[in-house]
């Protein structure tokens, strides 16, 4: 029993951690501070799903160059060579 209370509480500790993680990558998004690529890697997840993440807290979208440029580059590696 004590086991799986032990890890019931780390895990509510992990997932803490990455809503604080997201929560940051949030704020850091809405003040322009990242870029909306560079928040999605800085919690790990994919751009779509981050992007879900902020309508969820209505936060406004902003796809700039750098943004645009991110996506090429995703693009490039998925191209065969």
């Amino acid at each position: 029993m004590k086991g799986g209370f032990a890890a019931a509480i780390l895990t509510e500790i992990g997932a803490s951690i990455e809503l604080t993680k997201l929560d940051a990558a949030v704020e850091l998004y809405r003040e322009r501070k990242l870029s909306m690529g560079r928040a999605a890697k800085m919690v790990g997840l994919p751009r779509p799903v981050f992007q879900r993440e902020l309508a969820k807290r209505e936060v406004t979208v902003d796809y700039d160059v750098e943004d645009f440029e991110d996506d090429l580059r995703a693009i490039e590696k998925l191209l065969p060579r």
